[in-house]
């Protein structure tokens, strides 16, 4: 049987040599740190992990430490025997026992508080939990994978993060980039989630679009991507126009980027007001127009101006000759 491909869309060298990386690592029994913020796909990379390992035939359970009340992660964890506490009127296995002979992914380690840490290392080191209120230690055969959306280590030097739990767990880290440190894939990606949540309407990314994508810093990564290409393929009917985007990502904040796109004539004193004025206009009419696709309707309603105005400043500025 031939272990299942780890399908990521990407045409960046930096995430190819990961994906050979955690290929790699799937056929062996190390335990493995995922590190990545938000949203950069730590779980489609643990997925693959167990599917391709000797182990994908067993037990695959997964918990978002971060949604789990700290009361209750020891218990979530390790399980525990009846009458253990007020509410635990069974015995209860915990998530490694479910996992055993398996594979276990801890999402968000750097959220585990100090005291459930400890109980985690004694775990990793002796292979056998202790539910809680029992008495006799339980054998356990787990592959541990852990995932964290900080670099731990800071948080070791911060002594926020158990030094002995961190170097159990990191024996090997993959280190997966945010979106914003390859661009290169986010056309890729868009087009994508568009063909997949749209494929009969056979949407197609415009210029514009393509710009104001890869302009954005996309804080929630490749999850926000997919959730806004998700929007978009509703409303959209063919050709996919900056427009079509949500504002904060089609750039609407037009001053901001003005200012940032003007930078030569904010500080060279040598330019009297016209020339500064000029410069800001003529850079404010050319995104706006490339937002649009060169669409002029489109491009005066967004800057606020009625069409025969921008004509009259596209001639003005030599920007569209054919301007009447």
């Amino acid at each position: 049987m031939h272990p299942p491909s780890l399908v990521v869309v990407t045409q960046s060298d930096r995430m190819r040599l990961i994906l050979s990386r955690v290929q790699t690592l799937a056929a062996s029994d190390t335990s493995v740190l995922l590190v990545g913020e938000t949203g950069v796909g730590k779980e489609l990379f643990a997925d693959y992990l167990h599917r391709a390992s000797r182990r994908r035939d067993r037990p695959f359970v997964k918990i978002a430490l971060s949604a789990m009340p700290h009361d209750l992660l020891e218990s979530e964890l390790f399980g525990h025997e009846r009458g253990a506490f007020t509410s635990a009127i069974a015995d209860e296995r915990g998530l490694f026992e479910l996992a055993h002979t398996g594979t276990l992914f801890l999402d968000d380690i750097d959220d585990v508080a100090p005291a459930v840490q400890v109980k985690l290392l004694r775990v990793l080191e002796s292979q056998q939990v202790m539910r809680v209120g029992g008495g006799a230690p339980i054998p356990v055969d787990v592959r541990l994978i852990t995932a964290s959306k900080v670099d731990l280590e800071q948080l070791v030097e911060r002594h926020l993060f158990r030094a002995d739990l961190f170097y159990r767990i990191n024996v090997c880290p993959v280190h997966i980039p945010p979106l914003r440190d390859r661009r290169e894939d986010i056309p890729l990606l868009a087009t994508y989630f568009l063909q997949r949540f749209a494929p009969e309407k056979k949407l197609a990314l415009t210029p514009g679009a393509e710009q104001a994508l890869c302009r954005y810093d996309w804080p929630g990564n490749v999850r926000e991507l997919r959730n806004a290409m998700q929007q978009v393929a509703l409303f959209a009917e063919r050709d996919v126009r900056a427009e079509h985007l949500p504002p904060e990502i089609a750039g609407s904040d037009h001053v901001a980027r003005l200012i940032k796109a003007c930078g030569r004539c904010m500080i060279e004193g040598q330019l009297t007001y016209t020339d500064v004025v000029a410069c800001l206009e003529t850079n404010l009419l050319r995104q706006a127009l490339a937002d649009a696709d060169g669409n002029r309707s489109h491009a005066a309603r967004a800057l606020g101006l009625s069409l025969s105005t921008l004509r009259d400043k596209l001639r003005k500025y030599g920007l569209d000759e054919s301007a009447d």
